[in-house]
């Protein structure tokens, strides 16, 4: 008896098809319009997801190079930073332990008292400390740290007085209330590395608090986020950062009472265009 043929496969295409989100992709690094092939995506696109998940990863895990970064700061101006620690050992205990990563070790509390002891003859607290931390991507700070602080320092109001530039290894976002603290500072303004997306393993937060001290939460503090040059531009985040100063310091308060009206953008013009 004479077996019935099996239907005929459907024939799968050898290319992608269009997709009709694809003109959006040249405003955004964001996965939207892949294409299809056949019932799933395109090699191109599989791969480049586990190479953006690889770059995650690694913006995690890499050691900040604190040596190449205080010789860019030596070039761009700067004076040598404070450079402290958390309690948190290695990033192993970091990724582990985060709120170790808020604290200062003991040596670090000794060496910022013993600052504020020597600066107390210059007279005057310091309206504002700025504080460099890794965070959860050194390569962020590697990166964008010295252009982002020559920024600041031309958006900054220049009566403001500056307190000692902070470092700080394994740091969390909370550790600059205790250097705020220690350094008797009105505000502090917390630099660190953000955690990476998988299309921005590069990007800078800044977390402004006033009247910093250990125990502040995060609805005391104004963040400007996604700091980056397919993001928020450094000039951009530096004058934000400025109006909140001023702002903060005319309300005396940070956080959720201090609404961001700068009217400045979020996001570069260029990176919106594609650029």
């Amino acid at each position: 008896m004479t077996q019935p043929t099996p239907p005929a496969l459907p024939v799968l295409p050898d290319a992608p098809g269009p997709d009709p989100w694809a003109h959006l992709r040249r405003h955004t690094p964001a996965r939207i319009a892949l294409g299809r092939s056949g019932v799933s995506l395109p090699t191109r696109e599989v791969l480049d997801f586990a190479l953006a998940h690889a770059q995650a990863r690694d913006a995690i895990h890499l050691p900040l190079d604190t040596e190449a970064l205080q010789t860019g700061l030596r070039a761009a101006g700067w004076p040598a930073p404070l450079v402290l620690q958390s309690q948190a050992r290695d990033r192993h205990e970091y990724l582990l332990r985060p709120d170790l990563g808020r604290r200062l070790d003991p040596d670090s509390t000794a060496r910022l008292a013993q600052s504020r002891a020597d600066a107390e003859p210059a007279g005057g607290e310091p309206d504002l400390v700025l504080v460099l931390g890794d965070g959860l991507s050194a390569l962020g700070i590697q990166q964008h740290a010295v252009p982002l602080l020559g920024a600041i320092r031309d958006a900054l109001d220049p009566a403001l007085r500056l307190g000692p530039l902070v470092l700080v290894r394994q740091a969390r976002v909370a550790v600059a209330d205790e250097v705020g603290q220690l350094l008797g500072a009105a505000m502090v303004a917390m630099i660190v590395g953000e955690r990476p997306g998988l299309s921005s393993p590069d990007s800078v937060g800044i977390y402004l608090t006033h009247a910093p001290r250990v125990g502040c939460t995060d609805a005391q503090r104004n963040c400007i986020s996604n700091v980056r040059p397919a993001g928020q531009d450094v000039v951009t985040a530096a004058r934000r950062l400025a109006w909140l100063v001023g702002e903060g310091r005319r309300l005396g308060l940070t956080g959720v009472g201090l609404k961001d009206h700068s009217g400045l953008p979020m996001v570069s013009p260029a990176a919106i265009a594609g650029g």
